[in-house]
């Protein structure tokens, strides 16, 4: 037992600790009096529970809950929210993994999830007297932790919220950072407001989706966002940028470039056309809603959006990029390679290199801002990296070449394999892969 911890018992605790229920990870834990006597109730893993008072006095009733965790062998805890007043919940030592969608990572030094605002300038404050490294966590679809977890704090955007007003010019919505992305998909969708339908399925939450400007489909979230509020890490201001300002290119932003953790978006400001029709520009899409319903009698709105949208579904579900527990393949962070885009200059040199190979099949191409666009997977596979490869606990999923996935293995196992394949790519290419997630090091630098 930690050494400034002292045994719980009815003595120390007031009423609302014995009867209110706190979140620690998978546990809920419950403290109430049976005959006089405070009652734990948990599993069977945990056990040895204290209380050690955050201020360093019993006056002070925020206490942070510590108890030893036998999965981890190690001790965990959490100071509980005080009733009537912001003040975020900090959980000790808790595991990263199950917050993230390939299920990787090790402990937290420090975990907050954060409802508001004002929880967010908490956390960050409370960081920054400790002298602690922040990581942002959002929907933890695409991070990658290390294996020996982080050595900070982790801080989760939970805000919600999700509000819309008529204008003259179309439908505004305005969603909190921490609402899944998909639902406000959804939720735009059955109300018959286009310009994000082909973004269906994106795993993640809202907060996420300006940061690399998502895209999928013929669509990207730039299209559409009129204004991003952000928390600036260093002074706790609240700044508003509008989508020019964001400074979007293909999957990127500020956020993810120059701006690089100085901000925590909060919420984002859409611009949606009411009764919108199809915007099919992506072949694939087409063929698929050309071999469903005859989308031409449909209703413009609600009706040809849920076409547009189910279609974008079944091919999401088809490559495993929906997140399904049942789903092995889709225990990943999606697409973990950009499509590169190069010069036309560049382009002639790799197809003179790629002719010389003695390879007849055709190299996929398309016309992108700044150059021409070439197929990630394609020259994944071409370099000896198939759909379904297995590397020890880890391998690319059996449906979609850019999807590494999460088998039963490491941080490091995944990033070893990634190793092999820009390296792959780059000796028969001559073409350097980026990596799409944010990788985090248990120091706390991002891209290690």
């Amino acid at each position: 037992m930690p050494e400034d911890l002292f045994l719980f018992t009815e003595d120390n605790i007031d009423e609302q600790l014995k009867t209110a229920p706190f979140q620690l990870g998978c546990y809920t834990l419950r403290f109430y009096t049976e005959q006089g006597k405070p009652v734990k109730k948990v599993t069977d893993t945990v056990s040895e529970f204290y209380l050690s008072p955050s201020g360093g006095t019993l006056r002070d009733s925020t206490f942070n809950l510590v108890f030893y965790d036998s999965r981890f062998d190690t001790y965990r805890g959490f100071i509980p929210p005080h009733t009537g007043r912001a003040h975020p919940v900090f959980r000790y030592n808790e595991p990263i993994a199950p917050y993230t969608t390939i299920g990787l990572g090790g402990l937290a030094r420090v975990f907050s999830p954060c409802g508001r605002v004002d929880d967010l300038r908490n956390a960050l404050s409370h960081a920054r007297g400790e002298g602690i490294p922040v990581q942002v966590l959002a929907g933890g679809s695409n991070i990658l932790f290390a294996d020996r977890g982080f050595d900070g704090m982790v801080v989760k955007v939970d805000i919600t919220g999700l509000h819309s007003e008529e204008r003259s010019d179309g439908v505004e919505v305005v969603a909190g950072a921490g609402e899944p992305w998909d639902g406000v998909v959804a939720y735009a969708v059955s109300r018959g407001w286009g310009g994000i339908e082909c973004l269906s399925g994106i795993p993640g939450s809202v907060g996420a989706t300006p940061v690399q400007n998502v895209g999928a489909y013929g669509q990207e979230v730039s299209e559409t966002i009129l204004s991003v509020s952000a928390l600036e890490r260093a002074t706790l201001r609240e700044i508003t940028f509008t989508g020019k300002e964001c400074l979007f290119g293909y999957r990127r932003s500020r956020f993810k470039a120059e701006d690089r953790d100085r901000f925590v978006i909060t919420a984002v400001r859409f611009l949606l056309r009411p009764n919108a029709g199809v915007d099919a520009r992506y072949p694939e899409l087409r063929r698929t809603l050309a071999e469903g319903a005859d989308i031409s009698s449909l209703r413009p709105g609600g009706e040809t959006l849920a076409a547009v949208r189910n279609a974008v579904l079944a091919l999401r579900r088809a490559k495993s990029m929906l997140v399904d527990p049942s789903d092995g393949n889709s225990r990943s962070v999606g697409s973990f390679f950009t499509n590169p885009i190069v010069s036309s200059s560049e382009f002639h040199r790799i197809l003179e290199r790629w002719a010389g190979e003695g390879d007849r099949s055709v190299m996929p191409s398309y016309p992108a801002s700044g150059g021409i666009k070439l197929s990630a997977a394609w020259l994944v596979e071409k370099s000896g990296f198939t759909k379904g490869l297995r590397r020890g606990g880890v391998g690319i999923s059996q449906h979609h070449a850019l999807a590494l996935i999460n088998v039963n293995g490491t941080t490091e196992e995944i990033l070893a394999l990634e190793g092999e394949i820009r390296g792959a790519v780059a000796a028969r290419f001559g073409v350097e892969l980026e990596r799409e997630p944010v990788v985090v090091s248990a120091s706390g630098e991002a891209g290690a």
